[in-house]
């Protein structure tokens, strides 16, 4: 557990991998799950809320492991108000560095009447007998007041001071519908600060939501109020409109250091890589106009603002895209570049690989710059994160055939590799991309329906890498995120079918 020694510090709790999973269609495996939690280590965030142990077990598999495996970092699970998800969250984060449980119950008339039917009498018990419990197994024990920002603020002090009497150590105020406007939230942030006996010996944070497209202003808002930590998620998403961009709070705290006068432990060059990673593995695209992030974040298409960046870059830019992890390195990878130089770009892009993923890495470049004149560092980053994307796939692509036209019956030939099997199956569809599909189905014996799919030019040029990134399900509940990169469509739609299976067949083998 850590208490606060700078006034100046906010923390930054991550919750990408408990709200940002809840987002409808992102369904992470273990694995998965523990690539990003090494990642945000990397990006030196003070908090990762890892899963709600006892929704599935896959769930609390994934939290488990990630507890067994990161260091110096708190992790947290998430815990109704209820015994039993509470000894649940504990043996998830029990083997953790830093082990933190997250209790959380209601305190809206909205929710007390329709949703939990308790009387707010039942609710103090509730919440008191919890964080007891709580911190029966650990002395790190968060409390949130589900849905804050709509409850009677006497009500909602009275649960935050029984809460840390006790023994909460962080109390937590969500605007959990996103309905709160920036200036209401300070105001209630300054009234607990005020009002609540002891509020000053805890960690105030606050989480919210972008219903109403908010979520940053309001948790800005309450640092500025006195909040000492901000919740949120990678690229903002969650449930419904999505959570706090934690990218843009951070770069908003760094920024206008003038204005906030607060630091954190971030370190602001890991934000796009981690950005990149979280989308490629839930599949939710990025925004190309997203702050801080997007394609065009820092991109200037006005003469007037070319001229003006070219000439001093501050003119049009106030954060330099260095800073959240993006290069302009001059040095040009083709076909004649060396493992060595491939070795060191990706080294100057964060990338840290073993020799076996190295070697695999290398090999697609070779193929990539056969292909292409020049190799972009976009290129790269997206070679890269499709060879370490999934570890020991079942299947991978040997080759495929296509034929397809406006008079003929598009078809599909498609053969993979089982290890050193080779297998292949040809399959009819309404286009070329259902074809391939049926044809993988028919190979690997696996039904699915194909949800979406999404397409988009990793670099420019008519030799540019296409991304494609789909979504398939087996029955309609679950649902497997799949990508694949080539300058050939058909090819990187194969890739990206044949890796969503692998991910399903992983998920069936591990009984998530």
């Amino acid at each position: 557990m850590f208490f606060m020694s700078d006034s100046n510090r906010v923390y930054i709790f991550d919750t990408t991998l408990r709200d940002g999973e809840q987002s409808p269609g992102v369904s992470l495996n273990a694995e998965e799950k523990l690539q990003i939690a090494r990642q945000l280590v990397r990006l030196g965030v003070d908090v990762i809320e890892a899963g709600f142990p006892v929704s599935s077990p896959g769930d609390f598999r994934a939290v488990q492991a990630i507890a067994r495996d990161v260091r110096g970092v708190t992790v947290a699970a998430l815990a109704r108000a209820e015994k039993p998800d509470i000894d649940t969250a504990w043996e998830a984060i029990r083997m953790a560095d830093q082990p933190r449980i997250h209790t959380f119950i209601a305190t809206s008339d909205i929710h007390l009447q329709h949703k939990l039917r308790m009387s707010r009498e039942k609710v103090l018990e509730t919440a008191e007998a919890a964080v007891k419990w709580a911190k029966g197994y650990t002395s790190d024990v968060e409390f949130s007041a589900e849905d804050a920002s709509r409850s009677d603020p006497d009500f909602l002090c009275q649960v935050l001071e029984t809460a840390i009497n006790a023994g909460a150590t962080v109390i937590n105020i969500p605007d959990t519908v996103g309905y709160a406007a920036p200036d209401e939230f300070a105001r209630l942030i300054r009234e607990i600060r005020s009002r609540v006996r002891g509020i000053e010996k805890v960690i105030l944070s606050v989480h919210c939501h972008d219903d109403l497209g908010l979520a940053v202003a309001n948790s800005l808002a309450a640092v500025m109020a006195g909040a000492n930590q901000v919740e949120g998620a990678i690229n903002g998403i969650g449930e419904r409109a999505g959570n706090a961009s934690l990218e843009e709070v951070i770069m908003a705290l760094h920024t206008r250091r003038d204005q906030f006068g607060k630091i954190t432990r971030i370190r602001t060059q890991e934000i796009y890589r981690t950005s990149r990673l979280v989308s490629n593995l839930t599949g939710m695209v990025i925004q190309p106009n997203k702050a801080v992030v997007g394609r065009n974040a820092f991109a200037h298409e006005s003469g007037i603002h070319q001229d003006g960046v070219l000439k001093e870059r501050t003119t049009y830019e106030i954060m330099n895209p260095v800073m959240v992890g993006l290069s302009h390195s001059n040095l040009v990878l083709g076909k004649h570049s060396g493992r060595h130089a491939f070795r060191e770009r990706l080294e100057e892009l964060g990338y840290s690989l073993n020799p076996a993923e190295l070697n695999k890495a290398f090999q697609s470049f070779k193929v990539l710059a056969d292909r292409k004149k020049e190799v972009t560092d976009h290129d790269l980053e997206a070679i890269v994160e499709e060879e370490i994307r999934m570890v020991n796939p079942v299947y991978t692509l040997d080759y495929i055939h296509i034929s397809s036209g406006s008079t003929v019956v598009p078809t599909a030939t498609v053969g993979l590799l089982r290890g050193e099997e080779k297998l292949q199956e040809a399959a009819c569809g309404n286009g070329p991309v259902d074809a391939i599909c049926r044809a993988v189905d028919k190979v690997t014996g696996i039904s699915c329906t194909l949800a979406s799919w999404e397409i988009q030019a990793v670099t420019s040029g008519t030799d540019a890498l296409g991304e494609v990134t789909l979504k398939i399900t087996p029955d309609g509940k679950r649902f497997y995120v799949g990508r694949g990169i080539s300058t050939d469509i058909l090819e990187a739609s194969t890739k990206a079918y044949v890796n969503a299976v692998n991910k399903l067949i992983w998920d069936s083998e591990n009984g998530k």
